[in-house]
């Protein structure tokens, strides 16, 4: 018998008496769908705000205002789109109807419609031009249909108005291809005619006709608004949501922001914010600095949020060059942060692990498919990062496998004094989910050590990222520092 042919037996014998592979811890539920997980993954959104609004100075609409008003000569999907892209945006959300009941397709319903518009000589449809703008660019499309409707003569009468809305919601869903998001709120102006929506009636239909889709609402049933509209989340945020505790135009707007670390159902939050000072365009409005965005994004993204930015387009029909500026150096300066992980410099080891393929090295590779998980009845969960040379960093980032459900409920950085040799903490937090991003002022350290203080089961680790951002507050203000004691109460303060 040939050297080879015995190395070959060898092998497979040696095969045959490896130790099987330790299972996967089991998910703690809730947990998120499919549809759940792939929005969250897309991280940030764009708002399209347009109707005749747009021509008319109004961010409320009347209903009355004359279809002619509508007529966008240069008007360019393909465009928004392209823009939304290139800034990083995973999906785009039109108002295919706001609260004037204006409609951007040529419903069959009501008059109402681009089709009375002199645009295209009315024959265009914006959804359908935005919809072939996403599909052929590869990114999500959303849509908005306001329950108010401040045009349409059925508003008021509940059987009459939500047949006349479900059938609005069918011609949406059934002829512009695969639809990502269907957006809802509860907004309503005061001393407007009661009306009740058949919600649930509604959610069935969506979830029948469009099966991909998540459902955004103050109550879900699949994303939550935040609370606000300035685009921040609180800085503990769950995941976790009791739909029971909830009712949409009538929710606790601080059980919004921070979800429910015992809720029964898994509701992630989305933070809608505008460009602009309105939600539509306006002559007279400038859109907010860069700085601004960045900060939204740490606030939203940065605690386990979906970040919803409205770009309105202009009367032309394109979005305004003043916003594509600060699009792109908003993508610029993210990009220059987050595309230098210092992490990926360090050696890293834990206090336990699991099994061979749950290694602390897992958190260094992107994705949730790999992660790290300590031992079972551990009393401490720590994860240790020895670089070579001291580095300078004032951003940590953490993130889950949300797949096996949300679990951190706090946890802390140290870093190792570097004339001292002591460990001393850099900063706290609470929950992590999808994505956590801290800040703090700038540190120098060879040695940082992650510990998770408390989780609903034991902790699962997917990513650590170890960031040197030079242009937030915190980080400009800041020389390299060993943080006291008093100085991380103020942080954890200012974080909250």
């Amino acid at each position: 018998m040939s050297l080879l042919t015995l190395l070959f037996f060898s092998s497979l014998l040696s095969l045959s008496k490896s130790t099987p592979l330790k299972p996967h811890p089991l998910p703690i539920l809730p947990l998120p769908s499919s549809q759940q997980l792939q929005w969250q993954l897309g991280s940030m959104s764009m708002f399209l705000h347009f109707g005749p609004n747009t021509f008319t100075d109004s961010e409320w609409g009347t209903g009355k205002a004359d279809p002619s008003v509508f007529n966008p000569a240069h008007l360019n999907a393909t465009q928004w789109v392209q823009i939304a892209k290139d800034s990083g945006f995973s999906r785009v959300i039109l108002t295919a109807k706001h609260h004037d009941g204006f409609c951007l397709w040529p419903s069959d319903y009501t008059d109402y419609s681009v089709k009375s518009s002199p645009w295209r000589n009315g024959t265009g449809d914006v959804v359908a031009e935005l919809a072939s703008a996403a599909a052929e660019a590869g990114i999500g499309l959303g849509l908005y249909l306001s329950p108010w409707d401040r045009h349409d003569g059925a508003y008021g009468k509940t059987l009459e108005y939500n047949e006349f809305y479900l059938s609005q919601m069918t011609e949406l869903l059934t002829k512009y291809g695969e639809i990502k998001e269907v957006w809802l709120d509860g907004a309503k102006g005061e001393g407007e005619k009661d009306m009740e929506y058949y919600f649930t009636t509604w959610f069935s239909l969506i979830h029948q006709l469009q099966p991909g889709a998540v459902i955004f609402s103050d109550a879900g049933p699949d994303v939550r608004w935040i609370g606000d509209e300035a685009g921040v989340a609180g800085s503990t945020c769950w995941s976790l949501f009791n739909r029971t505790n909830a009712k949409i135009g009538d929710t606790d707007p601080l059980y919004s922001q921070q979800g429910d670390g015992f809720g029964q159902d898994w509701v992630p939050a989305e933070c809608d914010v505008s460009i602009r000072p309105g939600w539509f365009w306006h002559a007279l409005e400038s859109p907010k600095p860069v700085a601004k965005l960045l900060d939204i994004y740490y606030n939203s993204v940065g605690r386990n949020c979906l970040f919803l930015l409205n770009v309105p387009p202009n009367s032309s029909g394109l979005i305004s060059e003043q916003d594509i500026k600060v699009l792109k150096e908003f993508r610029e300066l993210k990009n220059s942060i987050f595309a230098n992980n210092l992490a990926l410099k360090a050696f890293i080891n834990s206090t336990s692990l699991r099994g061979g393929q749950f290694g602390a090295e897992n958190v260094l590779e992107e994705g949730l498919d790999k992660y790290w998980a300590p031992e079972e009845k551990q009393k401490e969960w720590e994860l240790y990062l020895e670089f070579r040379d001291p580095v300078s960093f004032n951003v940590l980032e953490v993130q889950e496998p949300i797949q096996m459900g949300q679990r951190v409920a706090s946890y802390h950085l140290e870093m190792r004094n570097v004339e001292s040799g002591k460990w001393e903490r850099v900063v706290r937090g609470t929950t992590v989910g999808f994505k956590r991003l801290l800040r703090f002022p700038r540190c120098e350290s060879r040695s940082l050590k992650l510990v998770v203080d408390k989780a609903r089961a034991d902790p699962l680790i997917s990513y650590i990222g170890i960031y040197m951002d030079k242009f937030s507050d915190s980080g400009r203000n800041s020389s390299k520092i060993t943080i006291t004691r008093a100085l991380q109460e103020e942080l954890v303060l200012n974080d909250s």
